[in-house]
């Protein structure tokens, strides 16, 4: 089982796929990070992808929960070559796709990092979360994006993973939430004035 975080107070099956979702700025990315964060204190992997943040910026915000240095913590960056910044080569830590409309591209660097973690550092309990599915259906159309979700929420079962996919939940139309739901174990909801729930 899966330990969410203290404060969200609930175990999940290895798996198991949540969709975070609330209005934007209640905290859905926070909610991530400390998941994944309070899994790498006790040696699960995490791997972060990001369509909005450079790498950097997470591994910083994670780097104020808990020390990592040592541990399978890693990143997909899919910002940092859109924007053309700094010299975007990936290394062991982070792997970096052209834009988040490169979703082949994410398939394959988190099939990559699972691979490493497994294959050199014995790792068999991976922490997986996308921030966020609203900036790829920006750049995408829905089909294309459950497309991915499908083929990216299996392998996370397939892996005995925990999956966290945040979504603006304001921003898209019911039919797109509840196209992107049926993907889902549960959901996480945020909101402005009270703390993240857990509904499985």
């Amino acid at each position: 089982m899966y330990d969410l975080t203290p404060a969200l107070d609930e175990r999940v099956d290895p798996g198991t796929n949540l969709l975070v979702s609330g209005p934007p700025l209640t905290g859905k990315r926070t909610v991530a990070l400390d998941i994944l964060a309070s899994g790498t204190a006790d040696g699960d992997g995490s791997i972060y992808v990001t369509t909005k943040d450079s790498a950097e910026r997470v591994l910083d915000e994670f780097g104020d929960r808990v020390a990592y240095e040592d541990r399978p913590v890693s990143v997909v960056d899919c910002v940092t070559r859109q924007r053309g910044v700094g010299d975007a080569r990936d290394d062991s830590r982070v792997k970096y796709t052209s834009s988040p409309v490169d979703m082949t591209g994410i398939g394959i660097k988190l099939s990559e990092f699972l691979q490493a973690f497994y294959a050199e550092q014995n790792v068999g309990r991976n922490r997986i979360a996308v921030h966020s599915l609203s900036t790829l259906l920006m750049y995408s159309n829905l089909q294309t994006v459950f497309r991915f979700l499908h083929v990216f929420t299996g392998r996370v079962q397939s892996v005995d993973g925990l999956g966290l996919f945040c979504i603006d939940s304001t921003v898209h139309d019911d039919r797109t939430l509840n196209t992107l739901k049926q993907l889902f174990d549960g959901i996480v909801i945020t909101s402005e004035d009270a703390p993240p729930t857990v509904r499985l």
